[in-house]
């Protein structure tokens, strides 16, 4: 089946490209071409070379100047302006007329912006956030709080975006989030995307995109909305990269590389890290029981230390074909080794608050991991502008084996437990896309996608019978669970754009083929259907650099691999957590009104949105006669909910910079289980305050604070979490090198705290999953220099 979808988006991919190509040359073309020079009279590659007919001014041509500064135009007979363009330098206009044959315009020389130069070689950054039109773009590296930083803590410092202490990412308030990695699914958000996050190192990140409501050109999946973690990678001629190391508190150590050469038409680039880390945490618990008959209570007290060493490598080519062809090839390899440790403390008492015992129990975890990735790409740009086919094909695998030994001690008894996990996923990804302007203003875009998925879960927990010395298997805790996931998906988006108006609307539709089995029952189960997807999306760009927004989007969450699992996991002796095979997809309604306004020194993002959630899963808890609690997850309830976002940026001073984000929305749920009502109204908001201070041009410092409101849900609350990072850095060997101290949460304040109240239980609980850290780097530069501002054009990372 695999080998008969490859032949046929292969043959999709020639077809269109045939076709493209007839199209294109149906007509008798002649050629403008000449050379891009600098005020030094060097070739500028990759400037922006535009014809414009001077009679249509909607017919415009485009490309890219080569590597030595080249470029060739295909256009008809005519009279045109030659326009180039290029970063900090001032447009280039030239006419040029063409009749019967080609036209060379030899050296066209640009000249510098006076009034950027010191901005470019002083500053010369990127600004944190850029807007496009379907979603906000972080530049997370030029973040000096970012320093030492896996991929997971870089992700709390992204305006929108929440991360529990257990690692939970959540966007706007939803964990229904898709995250990415190179705008495709990757072995490193594999089948547990909190712990893949967690040993991506920070410093490989360029930046982050967040999409809240996107189109029909992305997946369907994420009800919340999409996370796109871009890794870095140059193409520009000859070598150049960057070298970190980077030492902390508590145990945080690192290293990392990203190498580029090009030389002609090939490019290899690749990128290199290894991190040791150790992350003390600790919880504390007390569960209160009440029964017909008594009540009773214990409290729990939980410290752990997770982690170890992790190390990935990501090698690649890019062959440029020709000036418009490109083929990509590459690979990555990730491994882990954690020794992770708890110890966790119970104190039982009666029902007058007397205490009766002291139990307590360790877990000593081995865990192994690695995970293997394959990548080829295909890009083919046209003389017309736009015109665009990618064809994209990703495979990636995951090994995970987790081994852990329980022992167990209370005042009249002890228990020896062990347990051994292995999880194997393997990913089969293919896509076609096609864009097709019919002018400068109206275009259609199409594509195709598959996307297969296996995983096996095999699961074992064993007990040492004391009396015959012998390990013996408890049933409620052996499994393998086997998860097939095969979507196949094709959307359509048409655009177009009228005056300051613009207009994007179209369809995705996915079939889902989902089938799970329970090896040792063999039992299975099927699901599949198939759902379409509209979006719709308005923009109008007013007078005095303001412009509004507003989309819509229908998106769906589909049961994750571990709600399915129909078993339960033991890690805690007295709480149980397991999967549920009657869990369903989750559909949602999104509409999101946004204006954007920008001054010389700043933006403002405002956006109202609005969220409609059909068979919303939540976890509910339950307890027994003994004191022992299980969580599940069921389709409980809708949920209506409505929020107010903005994202402000200003410079005060060229010194100063300030940056604001706040969410606050409001929700309702709504719903039944077992003839209990589960209903939550909250009001919350979520906010994060950074200020950066530039002196004497080479020093950065920066503190950022966050802080989440409290809000109640169908069984309880949540409640508030804050907390302070700073961060410093200077630029040392003539700006080549750069020197970062880093402190995060240095008031040891962020810790997930909570309350669970049921008739039988009421539950609170405080958990801290990572302790205050300190952490010291330095990087080097080989042949570059801080990035320079690119402007929004770069759209080549779609996804």
């Amino acid at each position: 089946m695999r080998l008969r979808l490859f032949c046929a988006l292969l043959f999709l991919l020639l077809a269109i490209d045939s076709l493209a190509q007839r199209v294109e040359d149906s007509t008798s073309k002649l050629t403008i071409s000449g050379v891009i020079l600098d005020e030094n009279a060097q070739p500028i590659p990759y400037s922006a070379v535009a014809a414009r007919s001077a009679t249509d001014s909607t017919n415009i041509l485009g490309v890219a100047s080569s590597l030595d500064g080249k470029f060739e135009i295909q256009v008809r007979a005519g009279t045109y302006t030659v326009m180039v363009s290029f970063l900090s330098y001032n447009e280039f206009k030239k006419n040029a007329t063409i009749v019967d044959t080609d036209v060379d315009l030899g050296a066209l020389q640009l000249s510098p912006k006076t009034e950027l130069i010191n901005e470019v070689v002083v500053t010369g950054e990127k600004s944190y956030m850029k807007m496009k039109l379907d979603r906000r773009v972080y530049n997370v590296a030029k973040d000096p709080n970012n320093v030492g930083s896996n991929a997971q803590e870089i992700l709390e410092t992204v305006p929108s975006v929440e991360v529990d202490v257990d690692g939970t990412v959540s966007l706007r308030g939803s964990s229904n989030v898709r995250i990415l990695i190179d705008g495709k699914p990757s072995s490193l958000t594999g089948i547990s995307s909190e712990d893949a996050l967690r040993q991506l190192p920070g410093n490989l990140i360029e930046r982050v995109e967040v999409v809240t409501n996107a189109s029909a050109r992305y997946d369907a999946e994420g009800e919340a909305g999409i996370l796109n973690i871009v890794l870095k990678k140059e193409k520009r001629a000859g070598i150049n990269g960057a070298f970190e190391v980077n030492a902390g508190y508590p145990d945080n150590y690192g290293a990392s590389a990203n190498l580029n050469y090009r030389k002609g038409k090939v490019n290899f680039f690749t990128s290199v890290g290894a991190q040791y880390q150790k992350r003390p945490g600790s919880g504390y618990s007390f569960q209160e029981f009440f029964l017909e008959d008594t009540t009773f209570a214990y409290e729990r007290e939980r410290e752990q230390e997770r982690g170890g060493i992790s190390g990935n490598g990501r090698f690649g080519i890019d062959y440029f074909i020709n000036d418009k062809t490109t083929l990509t090839a590459s690979g990555m390899y990730n491994r882990s080794y954690n020794d992770n440790t708890a110890k966790l403390t119970y104190t039982d008492f009666d029902e007058n608050g007397t205490q009766t015992q002291v139990v307590t129990r360790t877990d000593d975890e081995i865990e192994q991991s690695q995970a293997f990735e394959a990548n080829l790409n295909f890009r083919r740009e046209f003389d017309k502008k736009d015109q665009l086919l990618t064809a994209d094909f990703r495979w990636f695998k995951d090994e995970d084996y987790e081994d852990a030994k329980q022992f167990e001690e209370g005042s009249d008894y002890t228990l020896n437990q062990r347990s051994d996990n292995t999880e194997n996923q393997q990913n089969w990804f293919a896509q076609a896309d096609y864009v097709h302007p019919f002018n400068e203003n109206i275009r259609l875009e199409t594509g195709l996608k598959a996307t297969l998925r296996r995983i096996v879960n095999d699961y074992k927990v064993e007990q040492l019978n004391d009396s015959t010395s012998e390990w013996e298997t408890l049933s409620d805790f052996d499994n393998n669970f086997i998860f097939n996931e095969n979507i196949y998906a094709a959307y359509i988006i048409a655009s177009g754009k009228i005056k300051r108006l613009s207009i994007q609307g179209g369809v995705r539709a996915e079939y889902s083929d989902i089938q799970t089995q329970l090896v040792k029952t063999n039992e299975t189960n099927n699901w599949d259907y198939i759902s379409f997807f509209p979006s719709a999306h308005l923009s109008y760009e007013f007078p005095s650099s303001n412009s509004l927004q507003l989309s819509y989007s229908r998106r769906i969450s589909r049961p994750r691999f571990r709600e399915l699992i129909p078993f339960f996991s033991l890690t805690d002796n007295r709480n149980f957590f397991s999967g549920n095979l009657e869990v369903n997809p989750v559909f949602t309604h999104s509409a999101e009104l946004g204006h954007l306004k920008t001054w010389k020194n700043g933006t403002l993002l405002s956006s109202i949105y609005y969220r409609h959630r059909e068979g919303v899963v939540e976890r509910i808890s339950q307890s027994d006669s003994t004191g022992f609690i299980t969580t599940f997850p069921i389709n409980l309830s809708t949920e209506d909910a409505g929020g107010l976002e903005l994202s402000f940026s200003y410079s005060l001073f060229k010194w100063w910079r300030v940056m604001l984000n706040v969410n606050a929305y409001y929700s309702i749920t709504n719903g039944q289980f077992e003839n209990q009502d589960f209903y939550a109204e909250t009001f919350t908001a979520h906010g994060r305050f950074t200020s950066k201070w530039t002196i004497l041009k080479k020093l950065d410092i920066q503190t950022a604070f966050m802080y989440r409101a409290p809000r109640n849900t169908p069984q309880g609350k949540q409640l508030s979490m804050y907390s302070w990072d700073l961060g410093l850095s200077i630029d040392v060997l003539k700006g080549n090198g750069t020197v970062t101290f880093s402190a995060k949460d240095m008031l040891n304040s962020r810790r997930r705290r909570w309350e669970v109240t049921t008739p039988k239980l009421v539950s609170t609980n405080d958990f801290q999953w990572r302790a205050r850290q300190f952490v010291l780097s330095f990087s080097y530069r080989l042949n570059q220099k801080k990035k320079r501002e690119r402007g929004s054009g770069d759209m080549g990372d779609d996804f």
